[in-house]
């Protein structure tokens, strides 16, 4: 296509994860994972047993109904559809030697209709479902066994699908860890919180981790693909004082160093001062240090926000806009669920991972959560989501923008490109997909799918590679 940056071959495509649309949570031998015990989400107490409310058990049927969805994906034309495996599936506990052949045959029916359709899979291999043995036995990802069992899960899911699969991720939002310890890494968090100490060394655990992955996926299926996947947000400075943009890259640190450890193979200086600061003293192998040598292949992120810093403690005040930490822009406006909205901090960010790393990029979340409203047009239900279709478009205007600018940019696959139940709150009222799923956050509704504005959208953009996106 000529009036267009995107590159030939550029992928095209959206994201979900195993936990959110699934569903068909006891299925075919699949044990608990920490997901269905979490009703309320990230923020929410957990449960002690599988409850009715949580959204996330029966997710949209996915499990059953994932030849329709893929089908309505293919009529968007995906190049690229990013999903996730739920490890628990897979290892129903964690800890056995032997997987459960039901879960990886139903991956394998994933992957039929994904090849029958033409579309290229890119396949997450742990998003936020740590099996709730391994979490409730062992500690989750503060306990060093953890990698042993996350090796034989990765290994398992390469001798299996690697000649099938090209693009791997080992943890989505491996960043995460620090702030959201049960939901990221199997963590039981006791009141008073989870000590700095075994926090940072969960950190350590699933960074070596995803590094023995890496390369038992090059000694398994050389001719795959394995990225990290962070979650990205451009910070600024409140006001121009030096002070605030010293609080800026310090607070930009603490995101940077999961992609530092993972394109560079250890451990940059600056974090190791974090360390001697806070007085944490890691366990670290010489096999530790050998691991993490394997780097990635590409760094993948997802991006929905950015966030300002100040280093004037008066300022640091919580309220809209900056649910993620930080403060508030007052420059920027902010979605419903109090996400700054920053198309251009997209682009800032491209050019920071490329310019940092050299490693070719992936954006493989972004989008809009809104509460669409499904109404009748022309005989045919749909939702009007003129909204989204602003925010996407202003999203991938910035894409192109960072492709003129030498960023090397594999591809974007928006999150959640059919609605899903949400990681943060467990709704589905916070839609973000092209196709809309009748169920409410009361459960009740009949799964059936419709297209959305969004859909025919995308699809245009899709053919024209991007010349179809209004600048």
């Amino acid at each position: 296509m000529t009036n267009t940056p995107f590159p030939d071959g550029f992928l095209w495509g959206g994201a979900t994860a195993a936990n959110q649309i699934e569903g068909a949570y006891d299925a075919d031998g699949k044990g608990l994972s920490v997901q269905d015990v979490m009703p309320r989400g990230i923020s929410g107490p957990r449960s002690e047993t599988p409850t009715a409310d949580n959204l996330k058990l029966v997710g949209i049927d996915h499990y059953h109904r994932y030849a329709e969805d893929i089908a309505l994906f293919a009529e968007m034309g995906f190049g690229v559809y990013r999903f996730s495996i739920a490890w628990s599936r897979i290892f129903p506990k964690g800890d056995e030697t032997e997987p459960n052949e039901a879960g990886l045959a139903f991956y394998e029916r994933i992957l039929d209709e994904l090849e029958k359709h033409g579309i290229e899979p890119l396949v997450t291999i742990s998003h936020y479902e740590t099996p709730l043995h391994l979490a409730e036995q062992y500690g989750g990802w503060t306990n060093r066994e953890l990698i042993g069992f996350y090796e034989r899960y990765a290994r398992t899911l390469f001798e299996r699908f690697g000649s099938r699969v090209k693009y791997w991720l080992t943890f989505n939002e491996i960043n995460s860890l620090l702030h959201a310890p049960f939901m990221s890494g199997g963590i039981p968090i006791p009141e008073g919180g989870v000590p700095e100490q075994q926090l940072y060394q969960a950190m350590h655990h699933e960074l070596v981790a995803s590094a023995r992955a890496t390369r038992i996926a090059r000694e398994v299926a050389p001719e795959a693909k394995v990225g990290c996947m962070v979650l990205s947000m451009p910070i600024y400075p409140l006001t121009p004082s030096p002070d605030d943009a010293v609080a800026v890259m310090e607070a930009d640190h603490g995101n940077l160093v999961y992609g530092d450890v993972h394109t560079r193979g250890a451990y940059p200086g600056y974090f190791l001062r974090t360390l001697r600061e806070k007085g944490i003293e890691l366990d670290i192998t010489d096999q530790d240090r050998d691991d993490l040598t394997h780097t990635v292949d590409f760094v993948s992120f997802s991006y929905y926000m950015s966030i300002a810093e100040t280093a004037d403690p008066a300022k640091k005040v919580a309220g809209e806009g900056n649910i993620m930490g930080g403060v508030s822009n007052p420059t920027l406006e902010a979605s419903e669920w109090g996400w700054q909205i920053d198309p251009v901090g997209l682009r800032l960010v491209l050019n920071q991972f490329w310019d940092r790393w050299q490693k070719p990029l992936f954006i493989v979340e972004n989008g809009l959560g809104a509460r669409d409203q499904l109404v009748e047009v022309d005989g045919e239900k749909t939702v009007v989501d003129d909204y989204r279709i602003a925010y996407l478009n202003d999203h991938l205007v910035q894409v192109g923008e960072a492709i003129e600018d030498g960023v090397e940019v594999l591809g974007y696959t928006s999150w959640g490109c059919i609605d899903i139940v949400s990681a943060s709150t467990a709704q589905l009222s916070k839609r973000y997909g092209f196709i809309y799923v009748d169920r409410g956050d009361d459960g009740t509704g009949s799964l059936d799918r419709y297209r959305k504005k969004s859909f025919g959208w995308y699809a245009d953009v899709i053919r024209s590679n991007g010349a179809s996106l209004t600048r």
